[in-house]
């Protein structure tokens, strides 16, 4: 079987690209998840953050947006005691901030999974990369999301940040055109 060239041999980055990445996602729950991992991996490789994940599901009580917004600063010191999860203040303290603006994002749209899918009309965007080179770290559709969100008080959603969010929760297939998923994603 043939995969996108950035999955190493580890089981659970194997794991992830054959049955995540790139696969239409549109419960809240994990839009949120991807959200604020795709923010703790900035500067980080994506396997370090698999890694930790159960961890990050215990710490920030399974991504439920109003519970990790409720959460209080004690509770994010504590966090930042938990060798589970990436100890970065400000990366730790986003998942608040980031989970009270999905509030009011939420409350605007009816939900996450409306706010993003509309970006792309409901439809993702299939891409013909013939080689991890070819496919961007940005794109001038990222760069909106960044920017809109930014206005809307979210934090740690920089370009490349959001269109990495966007490739793992299949708003857009990056698999490579010789990658086996790449034409099951396109089905």
């Amino acid at each position: 079987m043939k995969r996108c060239a950035w999955v190493s041999d580890d089981p659970l980055y194997i794991q992830y690209h054959d049955e995540e990445w790139g696969v239409p996602q549109h419960d809240d729950r994990h839009l949120f998840e991807m959200l604020i991992l795709e923010g703790a991996q900035a500067g980080l490789s994506w396997i370090t953050v698999l890694k930790k994940r159960e961890n990050y599901r215990k710490a920030f009580h399974q991504f439920d947006v109003r519970k990790v917004a409720a959460m209080s600063d004690a509770d994010l010191e504590e966090r930042l005691l938990d060798p589970g999860i990436i100890r970065n203040r400000l990366k730790v303290f986003s998942a608040r901030r980031n989970a009270r603006a999905a509030l009011k994002l939420i409350e605007e749209f009816g939900s996450l999974d409306r706010y993003f899918w509309s970006w792309v009309d409901d439809q993702p965007i299939q891409n013909n990369f013939q080689n991890l080179q070819d496919v961007p770290v940005n794109t001038p559709l990222s760069d909106q999301i960044s920017k809109d969100l930014k206005k809307r008080d979210f934090n740690f959603v920089g370009t490349t940040i959001i269109y990495s969010f966007m490739q793992a929760i299949g708003m857009t297939n990056d698999h490579t055109t010789d990658c086996t998923f790449y034409s099951v994603r396109n089905a």
